[in-house]
């Protein structure tokens, strides 16, 4: 999950889902496998969710941290309390918001409204927040908002998301959006 929250990071998921492949067939699409694996071959496995370089080292960083912290354990990793592990993980080099919250909600559960940039144009575009909102004032909202819940939060993250891949993109396709006010 953490890979995946990594390599999701300004890319399309269908590069992510070709990166996590190769590191599946490479048998290091695991904490161990990624911290023993060189980082010039960890770049070309994951060539396809772009930035490959950058990526690499953001696993590493974020693997470094699980063993450091951990001992490369996510068991006890998952036992820490979320503030606590949020601000841990918020000091990991190349982990921001909505990865660190990503991690949180779909790698352990945990009840983080995550904010992409699908939630900011989507709700933007409703006049819910102004564009260029901050992260955090547009999930307070959300957690302000809805139950504090985490299968909530990842079922309405995941509307969202398909809302702006069949609607709401770069160029919105208003005619049928179920927001679209009716007269």
């Amino acid at each position: 999950m953490m890979a995946g929250a990594v390599l999701t990071q300004n890319t399309a998921w269908s590069g992510v889902e070709r990166a996590i492949g190769n590191l599946k067939r490479a048998r290091i699409l695991s904490p161990s496998g990624i911290k023993g694996a060189a980082k010039n071959r960890l770049a070309r496995l994951i060539r396809p969710a772009g930035y490959y370089n950058i990526k690499a080292k953001r696993l590493k960083n974020i693997v470094a941290f699980l063993f450091g912290e951990y001992g490369g354990n996510l068991s006890r990793m998952a036992k820490e309390p979320t503030a606590a592990l949020r601000r841990k993980l918020l000091g990991v080099n190349g982990i921001g918001p909505e990865t660190c919250d990503s991690i949180l909600l779909y790698g352990f559960g945990r009840p983080v409204f995550v904010v992409d940039a699908y939630t900011k144009r989507v709700f933007s575009r409703h006049s819910f927040f102004r564009d260029g909102a901050e992260y955090h004032d547009v999930q307070r909202v959300f957690e302000e908002n809805l139950p504090r819940n985490a299968r909530l939060f990842n079922e309405y993250h995941a509307l969202i998301v398909r809302l702006a891949k069949d609607f709401c993109r770069a160029r919105p396709r208003c005619s049928g959006c179920p927001l679209a006010r009716r007269r």
